[in-house]
């Protein structure tokens, strides 16, 4: 398949993406994932007009990437899909009917797992985002600052948060002209100032670049967290936000819209955007009007 293959020895479903340029850049970056039978809760053939889709679900609190990024992904981020080319539908179909079996075999439940049978992602990782950047290293979590920071959150300085003293992590992603954020919760301490003003938050603008790393380095400090099946890990801010229901633009939102073009700008001039990322957030952007 142009955009992986899959495998199955019987105990282990094992993803390896393409790096054809076409496959997105989250499923490379998550790379080969060796998914144990006794993850999965099940798999699905989607036909379509061009092959269909393979679609592996797993156990709730099976996996740290799945806890920290579900519903904050795109589909075609996703490393537990598989893209399958017309003429390969009877590959596919036989594909899901071992895995199916071998589950019923195996007698693996559906419900959530009690630990983790996936590990996350190597470290250290960082993450750019929109006033800011994130860096782990497996035991601690390092905030800086860029231009684009409150001056009172700039003031703080740089922030570190070792994992065992963190409560969790909410991840909030853009919708609209809305910034979306990252908030790194610290035990024993309740809500905190916005997130524009929180050195604990990081300010999210909503490029793919972003929401990659973003997703990449919140499933490595997830899978050093306490499981979910004891202390919630990662919360879910009430819904994902989304598009539907951003008001038209005029006055404050036309504002809104002119400040964002010109830190996306500002961001482009100082190479912290490629053209492409460049192009791709103004063209979001526009599209609101």
């Amino acid at each position: 398949m142009r955009d992986g293959t899959w495998t199955f020895d019987g105990e282990t479903v094992r993803l390896v993406p393409s790096r054809d340029r076409h496959v997105h850049k989250l499923r490379q970056l998550v790379g080969e994932r060796a998914v144990p039978l006794t993850a999965v809760a099940g798999i699905a053939y989607e036909p379509g007009r061009k092959g269909g889709r393979l679609r592996l679900r797993l156990r709730e609190g099976s996996d740290p990437f799945t806890q920290a990024a579900h519903g904050r992904i795109p589909d075609a981020g996703d490393p537990y899909q598989l893209s399958i080319d017309a003429g390969r539908t009877g590959v596919a179909e036989y594909f899901v009917d071992e895995v199916r079996n071998a589950l019923l075999i195996e007698q693996v439940p559906e419900g959530p797992s009690d630990r983790y049978l996936l590990p996350g992602p190597s470290v250290p990782l960082t993450a750019s985002a929109g006033d800011g950047s994130a860096t782990f290293d497996g035991e601690s979590v390092h905030l800086t600052w860029n231009w684009a920071t409150e001056a009172g959150k700039r003031s703080a300085g740089a922030q570190r948060f070792a994992v065992k003293d963190l409560a969790g992590v909410d991840w909030t992603p853009s919708a609209g002209l809305e910034n979306g954020h990252v908030r790194f919760r610290l035990k024993g301490v309740m809500n905190g100032p916005p997130p524009k003003h929180d050195p604990s938050c990081l300010l999210l603008w909503g490029t793919e670049k972003e929401t990659r790393t973003v997703a990449m380095l919140l499933a490595a400090v997830v899978a050093r967290l306490p499981h979910p099946s004891g202390v919630p890990e990662l919360e879910v801010a009430d819904a994902v936000p989304s598009d539907e229901g951003v008001p038209g633009l005029g006055g404050d939102d036309t504002d809104g819209l002119l400040r964002r073009l010109r830190e996306l700008g500002e961001l482009h001039r100082d190479g912290v955007l490629t053209d492409e990322e460049f192009t791709t957030a103004k063209q979001s952007l526009l599209r609101r009007l």
